[in-house]
């Protein structure tokens, strides 16, 4: 499995998509959301929301469902991100 990942963000939300072992060895998605302004290994675990999915198109297909509903759920937080660029990681 390649050690490599997609991040970007969107309406204040972050995002990185990669590749992960599941319990029985099988291949998995991890996709995980955060709010701006910090990287991914700057943000506290507890401000990061992590879901994992089958490997492939259709866990791609599921991985930005997931991520769309949690641009709806968490709007707020995502809204006002841009305002903690004052704020220790």
């Amino acid at each position: 499995m390649k050690k490599t990942e997609f991040t970007g963000c969107h309406q204040g939300m972050r995002y990185r998509l990669e590749g992960a072992a599941g319990a029985e060895g099988e291949k998995l998605l991890r996709c995980t959301v955060w709010p701006e302004p910090f990287a991914f290994f700057k943000t506290p675990e507890e401000k990061k929301e992590t879901a994992e999915f089958p490997f492939g198109e259709d866990g791609v297909a599921e991985a930005i469902c997931w991520m769309n509903g949690m641009l709806s759920e968490k709007k707020e937080i995502w809204e006002n991100a841009k305002e903690r660029w004052d704020e220790e990681p």
